[in-house]
């Protein structure tokens, strides 16, 4: 039985040598894997058919594990995209030459070995893969059992490829879908480069309080989107039923209509499009009776304290009154989790009192939270949203998966 350790070990040795390839070697292997996708998607919607077998189609996490042929087109889209983007690496960030001779440059570089821990989402596989593999980086998967089967078979088909280039296999590993794998990962010093959870909040807490390794986290996304004063009604309806039911199940998705008080009489026909995709509101006690009359009332329910700051990850959605933009504001800081945060307003001066004041990764003028995506940002793909400050926030494509060091040429200069 393989030990984890020679698994990391073999991992590291590997990201040695993906160093040392060049981007347009790279870029055909990750044709190649875009190809093998489409023409191998049979065996995977059947891998998958097999974990979707054992999921309670209800769960909210149904829809993050499900993968269609549409979904795999996507997949293999978004890997023919980061083909066509420039890079990452040997880009000189800065450069000087000191008084003294010395020349210095500053010089992207991969991380080495990137571990990524995820839950019921097969499509990462595919997307790390690509990030990490153009970037020069190995990877070493931790997937959950929901997911296994279809992740197996993701490995599967990129080693195939990989071995018909003559690439070690080490350089895309998948570790057993065990909590055991889980700490030996974290506790992977000198190994493991960077740590990235990708789920929900225990996942995230449980990663960022027991890591050895350093650790990028993406935070859970309790998503808030503002209707102000003076918003306009027809884009205000386009951009919540968008940002709430275009995929419930992902972190972008809406969990909070917080709506001005002056606007309750707009907000039937306001929500009014998410009722034919059955969203149950949980709505505040000035926000109930303005829905009862507009809306399906097998669809509304009271409010709790627990409605608030929730990430529902299904066709549920509090709605929260309040008077003022300070009033929105406060309840963004307090709920909110530094993912994405929108305001519907035709007030410039709101527009920029929101962006400025809104601690979050994405923030949003009139354009709904569903787009905060690496692909649609252009990044091709992405390896996670990141709500921390320190280093990469927001969408994170292949430069947040690189680091860099310092070059110095000199001609025998010594220090006095």
């Amino acid at each position: 039985m393989v030990r984890l350790t020679d698994i990391f070990k073999s991992a590291k040795a590997a990201g040695r040598r993906l160093a040392l390839m060049s981007d347009d070697e790279r870029n055909a292997v990750l044709a190649d894997v875009a190809d093998a996708i489409m023409a191998g998607s049979g065996r995977i919607l059947a891998a998958n058919a097999d974990d979707l077998s054992r999921m309670d189609a209800a769960n909210p996490l149904y829809d993050r594990l499900k993968l269609t042929a549409e979904r795999l087109d996507g997949i293999a889209t978004d890997m023919r995209n980061v083909c066509r983007l420039p890079s990452p690496l040997g880009r000189v960030t800065n450069g000087r030459t000191l008084p003294n001779g010395l020349r210095l440059r500053r010089v992207s570089v991969p991380f080495g070995v990137i571990g990524i821990i995820y839950e019921a989402r097969p499509n990462v596989t595919f997307d790390v893969f690509a990030l990490c593999f153009k970037s020069g980086n190995a990877c070493v998967l931790k997937g959950g059992r929901d997911a296994d089967r279809s992740n197996r078979a993701g490995v599967e088909l990129i080693h195939e490829v990989l071995r018909r280039h003559g690439i070690d296999t080490a350089a895309v590993q998948l570790l057993p879908a065990t909590h055991e794998a889980t700490a030996e990962m974290l506790g992977a010093v000198g190994y493991v480069d960077l740590c990235i959870p990708r789920g929900g909040r225990k996942l995230i807490d449980f990663v960022r309080d027991n890591a050895r390794v350093p650790v990028i986290e993406t935070g859970a996304g309790v998503v808030n989107t503002y209707f102000d004063a003076s918003a306009d009604l027809d884009m205000g309806r386009r951009i919540v039923n968008n940002a709430k039911t275009r995929r419930v199940s992902v972190c972008n998705a809406l969990d909070c209509l917080i709506v001005h008080s002056s606007r309750l009489a707009d907000l039937p026909a306001l929500c009014e499009p998410l009722a034919a995709s059955k969203v149950v509101l949980y709505a505040d006690e000035r926000a109930l009776p303005a829905l009862a009359d507009g809306y399906p009332g097998e669809l509304l329910r009271q409010a709790t304290a627990e409605s608030f700051g929730t990430e529902f990850m299904d066709y549920k959605m509090a709605v929260r009154t309040v008077d003022s933009l300070d009033e929105a504001l406060e309840h963004i800081a307090r709920y909110g989790s530094g993912h994405s945060e929108c305001i519907i307003t035709q007030s410039e001066e709101a527009a920029s009192r929101f962006q400025a004041q809104v601690d979050a990764a994405c923030v949003y003028v009139n354009a709904p939270t569903s787009f905060t995506d690496g692909a649609q940002f252009g990044l091709g793909a992405e390896i996670g949203i990141s709500t921390q400050k320190l280093g990469p926030r927001g969408p994170m494509g292949l430069e947040e998966i690189t680091t860099y060091k310092w070059l110095i040429d000199g001609q025998g200069q010594t220090r006095p």
